[in-house]
């Protein structure tokens, strides 16, 4: 089992800039697809950005230039770092963690994960 806590969420004015960080506990993340999803109010939960086991990366084209997930193995840690927002990235954001990909080797797909953490809010004010 996994547990993954997101944190540092919050509100921004837009243009500015947060970093999430999603903590995991119970195993070791090194060898995860890890995944930023989210979803606001009324709408469907949507892929933001993953990171393959090595740290190949993939990002929707909507948040693609402006935000950047990494992990750090050593803290057990996977962070988004959201520049340039903008009042439509409003919406909760979750992490997740997947054993293995279908998407032509991207986990972008909620079905793909396997364990999720509860999210942290992020609101946008323009």
């Amino acid at each position: 089992q996994v547990q993954l806590v997101e944190s540092g969420g919050g509100l921004e004015q837009a243009g500015g800039s947060l970093r999430l960080s999603c903590a995991a506990s119970g195993r070791t993340l090194s060898s995860y697809h890890m995944g930023w999803f989210r979803q606001a109010p009324g709408k469907e939960r949507e892929f933001v950005a993953t990171s393959r086991p090595g740290g190949i990366t993939y990002y929707a084209s909507s948040v693609k230039g402006r935000f950047t997930i990494s992990r750090d193995n050593a803290k057990n840690t996977v962070y988004l770092q959201m520049n340039s927002l903008k009042p439509e990235d409003t919406a909760s954001y979750y992490c997740a963690a997947a054993t293995r990909a279908t998407g032509g080797g991207w986990a972008i797909s909620q079905y793909d994960y396997d364990y999720w953490g509860r999210g942290t809010q992020v609101t946008v004010s323009s």
